[in-house]
C-alpha cells in the first residue's frame, strides 16, 4: 500500500511562482509513488474576509491550476475543502484538545493579527482545522514549505495528544520539504520571500501572468554591481534567486547553471532564465485555460468529493466514538 500525502491551498486568488515551485511542481512528481490526497481549503480562506463571487470565482481557477501543472486525477484525490463536511467536524473536535497558548504563539497568527486591530477568531483557531484537514485521511507525508513547518509539528502535538487520551485514531504525519527552490524569493526585494501579498507586483511572477510580463520583471529582477554569475546567497542574492529558479524548473544543477553563465553579463544571463520561465509555463497557461469552464472540471471535483467524503467519514466514526459523541451505534 502507497504512503499517503496531504496538501491543501487556500483560493486567494494567486498562486506565485514561489508557490509553485515549493509546492505544485512537487505534487507531479509524488503522484506516481504515493497516495496523493489534494484539497483547495476554501474554509481557511474566510479566515479573512472574501468576497464571496470572487472566492468561488478563486476555488474554480485553482482547481483548474491543479490540473494544468500536470496532476492527474486518475491517480489522485481532488475536491473542495468545504464540499466534505468532516473537515469542519474534525476541526472542531481538535480544538477541544488545543490550548490558546499554543495556538496564539503560531507565527502565522502573530503575524497577520500584529497587522489588524479587529481579528477574527477563525484567525486564531484554524490551525486545529489545518490538522484536522491531514489527519483526516491518515496521512503520512505533507509536503510543505519551510514557512509552514510549526504549523505541521502542532499537527503532529495533537494528534499525539489525541490518540493518548482517547485511542490511537490518528497516524503521526511526516513533514517533507523540497531540496530545491523551497525559497523562492522577490525580484525587487531578494532578502525576502516572494509573496503574493506584495504591493510591488514587479516582484512577484504568478502562473498566470502574460508571458511578455514574466520577461519583463526577469529583465528587471533587482541583482547587484558585480556582473558576475555566481550562487552565493549571501552576498549575490538576487543572482542566487534567479539561479535557484531556472534549477528548479529545469533540473539543471546549479553548479552547472554556473558554468553555462561563466563570462555572461547579467542582461544574457537574465534573458536566458526568463526563456526557461516562459518555454515552462506556456503549456500550463494553456491547459489552465482549456479547463477553467469546462464540464471535465465540474466532473473531476464531483468525484474527488465522494472519494474524499468516504474516507474522512471513517475517522470522523472513529473520532465521535472515541470522544463519546453521539449515540452508540451497534
Amino acid at each position: 500500500m502507497k504512503n499517503k500525502i496531504f496538501s491543501g491551498v487556500q483560493p486567494t486568488g494567486t498562486v506565485t511562482l514561489g508557490n509553485y515551485i515549493g509546492a505544485f511542481k512537487q505534487f507531479t512528481e509524488l503522484q506516481d509513488e504515493y497516495d496523493c490526497i489534494f484539497c483547495i481549503v476554501d474554509q481557511h480562506a474566510i479566515t479573512m474576509p472574501q468576497d464571496r463571487l470572487e472566492l468561488r470565482k478563486n476555488i474554480k481557477a485553482l482547481a483548474a491550476l491543479y490540473l494544468a501543472v500536470g496532476i492527474d486525477p486518475e491517480k489522485v484525490t481532488l475536491f473542495i475543502q468545504s464540499e466534505v463536511p468532516a473537515h469542519a467536524q474534525a476541526g472542531w473536535m481538535l480544538q477541544c484538545v488545543s490550548t490558546i497558548g499554543e495556538l496564539e504563539r503560531m507565527t502565522q497568527y502573530k503575524d497577520k493579527s500584529a497587522k489588524n486591530t479587529s481579528v477574527l477568531a477563525g484567525l486564531l483557531t484554524y490551525p486545529p482545522l489545518m490538522a484536522a484537514d491531514i489527519l483526516l485521511y491518515q496521512t503520512n507525508i505533507v509536503p510543505v514549505g519551510d514557512d509552514q513547518k510549526q504549523h505541521i509539528e502542532l499537527t503532529r502535538d495533537l494528534a499525539e495528544r489525541f490518540n493518548r487520551k482517547y485511542n490511537d485514531i490518528f497516524t503521526i504525519p511526516d513533514i517533507r520539504i523540497p531540496k530545491n527552490g523551497a525559497r523562492i524569493m522577490s525580484l525587487q526585494d531578494p532578502t525576502k520571500k516572494m509573496s503574493k501579498s506584495d504591493p510591488n507586483k514587479k516582484a512577484i511572477i504568478t502562473l498566470l501572468d502574460e508571458l511578455k510580463t514574466i520577461e519583463k520583471k526577469i529583465k528587471s529582477a533587482v541583482t547587484d554591481s558585480e556582473g558576475i554569475v555566481r550562487y552565493d546567497p549571501v552576498n549575490k542574492p538576487g543572482v542566487a534567486n534567479l539561479l535557484t529558479i531556472e534549477a528548479a524548473l529545469t533540473g539543471e544543477s546549479i553548479d552547472d547553471l554556473v558554468s553555462k553563465y561563466a563570462g555572461s553579463g547579467y542582461g544574457d544571463f537574465k534573458a536566458s532564465v526568463a526563456q526557461a520561465v516562459t518555454k515552462h509555463l506556456a503549456p500550463i497557461q494553456e491547459r489552465y485555460k482549456a479547463l477553467l469552464d469546462s464540464d471535465e472540471l465540474d466532473k473531476i471535483l464531483d468525484n474527488g468529493a465522494e472519494k474524499a467524503n468516504l474516507l474522512a467519514n471513517k475517522t470522523i466514526r472513529k473520532m465521535e466514538n472515541a470522544m463519546g459523541l453521539g449515540r452508540e451505534r451497534k
